[in-house]
């Protein structure tokens, strides 16, 4: 056979390769193909065939988000980038160094409404819609710095996805091989040190309280050893739902995701404290209930991105700069000039297991299940989830997590993406030696969505447990009509396969559980069985899933939007 010359498809392969990517998804199409022939031959990374571009670029998302590197997902062009769009949206969400590389129609077709085979006009525009940046490679002599530019675009924070649209005849142009790819370092820049001026502001202002609060969000992922720090200090810490295990939930001082929203306890506990630190969070208002938590005042905010500065709730200070350097910063400042009320971590520990024990009561049915879940499965277990009622009830809030990067769930509040975000982690999971088991708990609602990426797990032999918690219908808006259109209830209904059966079809185990006590026990013997297995819960032999907060209280909260 004789040898293939050396073209742009082959350097995208070998950019990555070299930059540290050793996975990546997608699907092959007509327009990528010298890419991912690229890829092939070369042998150096696994590519892991999804069944959907969605399913793939949500299997990217988490991918990054558990390995704490650069995610990578290829499409085809038009339709098949389009298809991405889902996770491309979770992945801002969520703020996930993915790096999105799709087709196009050769360059002489581009958005000119021609009809080309999978030409549509404006993609550049809906894909940096969606993302930090899209980028269009115009000739083969840029692709290589275009390349350069986007992954580290993605990895500089506040990360997220960023898009590169190569047209079909670049892919194929032949190039020499740039000699600069073995020495290729990509220019991320270094951590954004505070300003001593910010900090000296926000020290002053926290070295007066007595009862200091932590949030920490998804910007303080990799700063666990200077929370800690502060926690030393006599803080107390919560964290948003995309910055969970920061600190191990298993630690005194924490309450996780427990941060108020749906615990009256924790907001009555706030009343008492005279100041937040909030680090890397956007404080969002889909858990803050938009924006009517009341947190402590004053607060102090520290992010990597200016706009965060009052975005969502007004600061006393606020400390631009990486999230580390940041409390390193303060805790130092703060060190001997702090004076904590001597009562406030034995209060803070009571306030935490009243607080925990009440939410539970409010799960009827399921009370037991975080804690029955919990010790079915390793300390280092991943922790993925849909948008189930059973994660918007009590996976989101109580089930304990204990490292910075064990936990993955859709941050834009979608369904769907549950068993794809499954599969990414149990990949990255699975690297570097490790053999870390993922549980994926999904609603039969959002497994519907993804289902046929059933068969990319048993490809792949992912080390993942799909719980499927089966109510036959879209619990979480049946509670929303319940609360909101005076208990009508449409369109809500589904009729879905046999699970059991399903899971054999697909060529994987499977396993019930209909009662409370039979969930340990199954879902530990799912662990233990290698690879990738399916979990049903049957919800109705179990027991109708009672309304949660807000929706518990939905009737109030409309009577006083009507005052």
């Amino acid at each position: 056979m004789a040898e293939t010359s050396y073209n742009v498809g082959d350097l995208v392969a070998e950019f990555l390769a070299r930059i540290g990517v050793t996975t990546c998804f997608g699907i092959v199409s007509v327009h990528n193909i010298p890419m991912l022939d690229g890829i092939g031959r070369r042998n150096a990374i696994r590519y892991v065939m999804a069944r959907n571009e969605m399913g793939g670029a949500h299997m990217a998302d988490a991918y990054a988000r558990v390995s704490g590197h650069l995610g990578v997902i290829f499409t085809s062009t038009g339709p098949g980038a389009a298809n991405a769009v889902a996770g491309l949206v979770e992945a801002q969400f969520g703020g996930s160094p993915v790096l999105h590389i799709t087709g196009q129609t050769p360059t002489r077709f581009i958005d000119r409404d021609m009809g080309s085979v999978h030409d549509v006009p404006g993609q550049t525009a809906m894909l940096a819609a969606v993302g930090k940046a899209a980028f269009r490679v115009r000739s083969a002599a840029e692709a290589l710095g275009v390349l350069t530019r986007a992954a580290t675009l993605a990895l500089t924070p506040p990360m997220g996805p960023v898009s590169v649209e190569i047209p079909i005849d670049i892919q194929r142009t032949a190039i020499p091989r740039p000699a600069m790819l073995d020495s290729l370092v990509l220019p991320v820049p270094p951590p954004l040190p505070p300003c001593h001026t910010e900090l000296e502001a926000a020290a002053e202002i926290l070295a007066r309280a007595k009862r200091p609060m932590l949030w920490l969000g998804n910007g303080a992922k990799a700063a666990g050893p200077e929370a800690l720090s502060l926690l030393e200090l006599g803080f107390g810490v919560v964290s948003s739902w995309n910055g969970r295990g920061i600190v191990a939930e298993d630690h005194p001082m924490s309450l996780g995701g427990l941060h108020g929203n749906g615990s009256p306890r924790v907001l009555e506990f706030y009343r008492s404290c005279d100041a937040m630190l909030v680090v890397g969070s956007k404080l969002r208002g889909h858990e803050t209930m938009e924006f009517g938590l009341k947190l402590p005042a004053p607060l102090v905010q520290v992010d990597v991105d200016p706009r965060a500065n009052g975005r969502t709730y007004p600061s006393a200070a606020f400390v631009c700069g990486d999230a580390g350097l940041s409390m390193a910063a303060l805790a130092q400042r703060l060190r001997g000039r702090l004076s904590v009320d001597p009562g406030f971590a034995a209060e803070f520990a009571a306030m935490k297991r009243q607080a925990v024990a009440e939410y539970c009561d409010t799960l009827g049915p399921y009370a037991e299940f975080p804690a029955r879940l919990r010790a079915a499965l390793p300390r280092d277990a991943l922790w993925v989830r849909d948008v189930t009622i059973s994660n918007s009830s009590w996976g989101n809030r109580i089930f304990p997590v204990y490292g910075p990067r064990d936990a993955v769930h859709p941050v834009s509040a979608a369904i769907g993406p549950g068993l794809p975000l499954g599969i990414g982690a149990a990949l990255a999971g699975a690297q570097g030696g490790r053999h870390r088991k993922t549980v994926a708990m999904v609603g039969d609602g959002g497994f519907a969505l993804n289902q046929t990426e059933l068969w990319t797990a048993v490809q792949e032999r992912a080390e993942l447990v799909v719980m499927v918690m089966n109510d036959r219908g879209y619990g979480v808006i049946k509670h929303i009509q319940g609360a909101l259109q005076d208990g009508r209830m449409f369109f809500a209904d589904l009729q879905g396969p046999d699970l059991q059966q399903f899971a054999a079809v697909a060529g994987l185990p499977g396993f019930k559980v209909s009662s409370v006590e039979e969930l340990g026990p199954v879902v530990a013997k799912a662990v233990a069985t290698p690879g990738p297995s399916l979990v049903e819960v049957d919800m109705q032999a179990i027991g109708a899933f009672p309304p949660y907060a807000p929706y518990n209280t939905m009737g109030i909260y409309a009577r006083k939007a009507a005052e």
